[in-house]
């Protein structure tokens, strides 16, 4: 069955697919919502959930110290519907030659197409990790390793198996750090409420590079982990995980003898890649990342765009790839929306991408972090009220002052 777009179709207007309503696909859509009239193009957005939800948050989430509904919102509830149709459905295979997206229940044809559709946890082939670690990918992963933890300290008292008190993070890049500033705060009142000693309770953050947080400013990395260790936080630096087993993990350095520890609970945290759909839609990538044109398009196609987890920008001046956040994904698609919007009105002069760094944050909890914003360095208080400003930020200009009062963040103190 072909999906068609509600209503009389005019075959003279150019369709616009965006597949993924991530932070990059969302902000598409809204702003060619606004940018478009319902005369020059039909937009359809394309997502698995009827949902979007707050990736940067699913931290929280995974600890418990957050309600899993808090991170998410409908999406219909931000789109202009007589502007943009919503299919809720799962991508299977993007055939670029035929200008045709083919989804579980039927396929989409486009003359513009906008890939938004995330990333997906790297195990760079360690035995073990898809079958017995967790990833904090999604809601329902989230949620699970929320259960998960809960389960393990509810069951402690009947065999007193300590491993169950062990919490293994591999990774120490933001969202190990940031899951771990959630997970002291939330340790302690599981602690409390199933009557267990705290001083049983491990936490280890396993990292193969020599630093936690690589590229940050090693001031803050400094006071983040002083701040975690005080916590209970262990930290084992420039040791890569080896194998992940039913009871934990194996890890150590190259020239020394590997180390096991026994664990209840082991989260994978260190590695993500563009979407795996990707590799099979005939464009050039490598881990499924799309090193794209400066206007954000798929090298050798005119009508594709490429925005978030599965883009590949550059930074020219220390020639390394721009990670890929939220705040760089929502950019990317102002400036997609722009340069679609220029080509359905035959303008030639499409504008080049350059991300606007304002500020990198790292949550430590719910009132701590560390972060540089407009060239400040900021810790403790301070931090966690830009954060939580940023988060606010993300809200409005996706959804407006409606959706951030509903949403937002407002316990600054």
């Amino acid at each position: 069955m072909k999906l068609q777009t509600k209503g009389k179709i005019n075959l003279l207007k150019p369709k616009i697919v965006i597949l993924g309503a991530g932070y990059g696909g969302l902000m598409t859509a809204t702003k060619l919502q606004k940018a478009l009239g319902v005369n020059e193009a039909d937009i359809v957005l394309v997502n698995k959930n009827d949902y979007h939800y707050e990736t940067t948050w699913l931290h929280e989430a995974s600890a418990g110290t957050l309600h899993h509904d808090r991170v998410r919102y409908d999406i219909k509830n931000v789109l202009d519907r007589n502007k943009v149709e919503f299919v809720q459905d799962t991508v299977i295979e993007i055939k670029s030659e035929e200008k045709k997206v083919l989804l579980e229940k039927g396929e989409l044809a486009y003359d513009y197409l906008v890939i938004a559709l995330g990333g997906e946890s790297e195990t760079f082939g360690i035995k073990g990790l898809k079958e017995h670690a967790f990833s904090i990918v999604n809601v329902n992963a989230a949620r699970t390793i929320r259960e998960h933890i809960e389960y393990q300290f509810s069951t402690y008292s009947m065999d007193q198996d300590e491993s169950k008190l062990t919490i293994v993070v591999g990774g120490a890049g933001f969202t190990g750090i940031e899951f771990l500033g959630e997970l002291v705060e939330r340790v302690p009142k599981l602690c409390q409420e199933y009557d267990i000693d705290q001083s049983k309770v491990k936490m280890y953050c396993v990292e193969a590079s020599p630093t936690v947080l690589p590229g940050f400013d090693p001031e803050l990395v400094k006071y983040a982990v002083s701040f975690l260790e005080g916590k209970g936080v262990e930290f084992i630096i420039s040791s890569a995980i080896k194998e992940c087993t039913p009871e934990g993990i194996i890890h150590g350095k190259a020239d020394e003898e590997p180390q096991e520890i026994k664990a209840g609970t082991v989260v994978w945290a260190a590695g993500v890649r563009g979407n795996s759909i990707i590799e099979t839609a005939g464009i050039e990538s490598m881990r499924a990342r799309v090193k794209v044109e400066p206007d954000l398009r798929a090298p050798g196609f005119d009508n594709i765009f490429i925005i978030g987890d599965c883009a590949l920008v550059i930074n020219e001046e220390i020639n390394r790839p721009y990670p890929p956040t939220a705040q760089i994904a929502m950019q990317q698609g102002i400036s997609v929306a722009k340069n679609i919007s220029k080509l359905i009105r035959n303008q030639s002069d499409l504008e080049k991408f350059v991300p606007d760094i304002k500020g990198t944050v790292c949550s430590l909890g719910d009132h701590n972090a560390i972060g540089v914003v407009y060239g400040k360095k900021l810790v403790g208080t301070p931090a966690s009220f830009m954060k939580k400003v940023i988060d606010n930020r993300s809200l409005f200009m996706i959804g407006g002052i409606s959706l951030m009062l509903k949403k937002g963040k407002f316990n600054f103190i």
